[in-house]
């Protein structure tokens, strides 16, 4: 274990940071799903169907920017940021063409997603509604996110929490106004929510914008910079990044799949998953925080070619995940029946029982959670291997958690808890592959060019 306090306070500022950036950006889609809750459950569950599609973005999103923080992390540790420039604008390109799939595949098959999602005609049109509006934001919230992630990879991590700030008090406002009909505007439920979120990703990209042009000065990036990059670049990015998107893209559609055997088991079912997935996802910040900043930590120390320092700085993280999960699950577990108090009588008294199951399930899951997932997504994938969680996952969510809960709902006609936990086990029985590869040591790969390869 790692003894000097500066390292304690050099993670957990960080950690602090990313999980305060993950809460507020979280925070956005539990607000939107407690007031619409209050408004219609119908309208609760089918914005949390659309919000699938967005996480499936969110997920690629996240690959596409992951590649610039892994390679600009280690380029950081030795004190060159010149390339990551072109890295950044490799990524945009990226980013840019997986918004652009997304974006023609809602706007024209609306209706085929949903009804691949749920079976509920009424949950479905709410769906609808929502689509027509907010699949604009696709293209906004891909370059935001990639900005904000490439600042990262230098340490700039208060402009996240900004932005992400500015975009829930932007949200909530006009959800209030635009959801309910407040102070004389239009009542228009899910179309209010869509045009709430709409506005906010556009606040977000001005915000990013302003903040590049005028007060970042480590990278100095330019539309020009972003734009003419060397081509080169473009190999040392897929080479890092593929596996990575490969990873995010499978994760992705297997919580579609997931969703889609909940929406099939009922409207109640839906709307209880809606719940339990978004107190998770608020609740779970440090750990994904801890995630990300051990993902830097670790990344830099190669970059610095302080290997022998690796062991320490390891088993350190090792504990802290542990901690953390602790008290993320203990949490998730005792604040369960005042979150449901908070939707009032819109929910029927199926869903609220459903709801407290499912979310005493995560309470259990999340421990696991936060320690292979940040072992895996953060020090392995930090350490330059971004293939093992790919092809672990591959193997996981669609060999055994997928096949496995489809048999359970649909042939077994097993309760709906006991179909959200075979959802969730992977979340503990991963432990075992990630630690086996964590203590390998086989993850540590420099995947920066090395001196004499510079332009």
């Amino acid at each position: 274990m790692i003894r000097e306090k500066a390292f304690y306070r050099a993670f957990f500022a960080l950690t602090l940071s990313l999980a305060l950036q993950n809460l507020l950006t979280f925070g956005v889609n539990l607000m939107d799903t407690v007031m619409l809750g209050r408004y219609s459950q119908e309208a609760m569950s089918g914005v949390s169907l659309c919000n699938q599609i967005q996480f499936l973005l969110q997920m690629l999103v996240g690959g596409a920017g992951e590649g610039v923080v892994v390679l600009g992390s280690q380029y950081w540790g030795k004190h060159k940021l010149e390339p990551i420039p072109h890295i950044i604008g490799v990524a945009l390109r990226f980013g840019a063409a997986l918004s652009a799939l997304l974006f023609g595949a809602v706007l024209l098959f609306p209706a085929q997603l949903l009804g691949l999602l749920s079976n509920d005609a009424g949950v479905i049109a709410q769906g609808l509604a929502y689509f027509q509006i907010i699949c604009f934001s696709y293209l906004i919230f891909t370059v935001t996110n990639i900005l904000v992630a490439s600042l990262r990879s230098i340490g700039e991590v208060k402009i996240g929490y900004i932005i992400s700030f500015s975009t829930l008090c932007i949200n909530v406002t006009l959800n209030y106004l635009l959801i309910y009909g407040n102070f004389g505007c239009p009542e228009l439920g899910v179309r209010g929510a869509a045009i709430a979120t709409l506005t906010s990703r556009c606040m977000e990209l001005l915000i990013v914008a302003y903040y590049l042009k005028y007060r970042e000065k480590k990278l100095k990036l330019t539309l020009k910079k972003l734009l003419l990059i060397d081509g080169s670049y473009l190999k040392d990015y897929n080479r890092v990044c593929a596996p990575v998107l490969v990873n995010q893209a499978l994760w992705g559609v297997a919580q579609m799949v997931q969703t889609g055997i909940l929406g099939h088991l009922g409207g109640d079912v839906t709307a209880a998953n809606a719940i339990a997935v978004q107190v998770y996802q608020v609740l779970s910040v440090a750990a994904y925080g801890a995630a990300s900043a051990s993902g830097i930590l670790v990344g830099r120390s190669i970059g610095e070619g302080r290997r022998d320092a690796l062991r320490s700085l390891v088993h350190t993280l090792e504990v802290l995940f542990i901690l953390i999960g602790l008290v993320s699950g203990s949490l998730i577990f005792l604040i369960r029946n005042p979150i449901l108090a908070v939707f009032g009588s819109a929910l029927t008294e199926r869903a609220r029982t459903l709801a407290l199951g499912f979310m005493a399930v995560i309470a259990v899951t999340t421990v696991g959670t936060s320690y292979q997932m940040a072992c895996d997504n953060g020090v392995i994938r930090g350490g330059g291997d971004t293939g093992f969680s790919a092809k672990m996952n591959l193997i996981s969510m669609w060999c055994v958690v997928v096949p496995l809960s489809a048999m359970a709902a649909f042939w077994w006609e097993s309760p709906p808890v006991v179909v959200f936990f075979l959802l969730k086990w992977d979340q503990i029985y991963k432990i075992v592959p990630v630690s086996l590869r964590l203590h390998s040591w086989k993850w540590v790969r420099e995947v920066t060019r090395p001196e004499r390869a510079e332009p």
